[in-house]
């Protein structure tokens, strides 16, 4: 079988309060696969089940080493899933609000490319 890749989707997610790596990187997850569908995995791959779709995900983000792996690739509704978390994206300085948790000013920019393959 021959690896052969359909759609390459980008987005960015930003935790402005709470300074929470993996909800940065799960928004950019959500935000990279928000506004499309993919017929060509039906019509031009011939695939019947949705979860033999190769989902690979790749997301820069500030403190990679925290973000909980499960929870951003929980954002993909099919596939056979894998994650890779680099250091990247940006700390900007927002507003620390008390009343949600905030440690410090800190907002964490993540950026994810989600590349959806089929073997044929």
């Amino acid at each position: 079988m021959v690896r052969k890749r359909l759609i390459i989707e980008m987005g960015m997610g930003i935790d402005q309060h709470g300074q929470e790596p993996t909800v940065a990187a799960a928004r950019a997850v959500r935000n990279a696969i928000a506004h499309n569908a993919l017929p060509g995995v039906w019509e031009v791959a011939g695939l019947s089940d949705p979860n033999d779709m190769i989902v690979e995900v790749q997301v820069a983000v500030p403190h990679p080493e925290k973000v909980r792996e499960e929870d951003v690739l929980a954002v993909l509704p099919f596939g056979r899933k894998t994650l890779t978390l680099e250091a990247g994206g940006m700390v900007t300085q927002g507003r620390a609000i008390a009343a949600l948790n905030d440690k410090n000013d800190d907002m964490f920019i993540a950026v994810a490319a989600v590349t959806v393959s089929v073997d044929m």
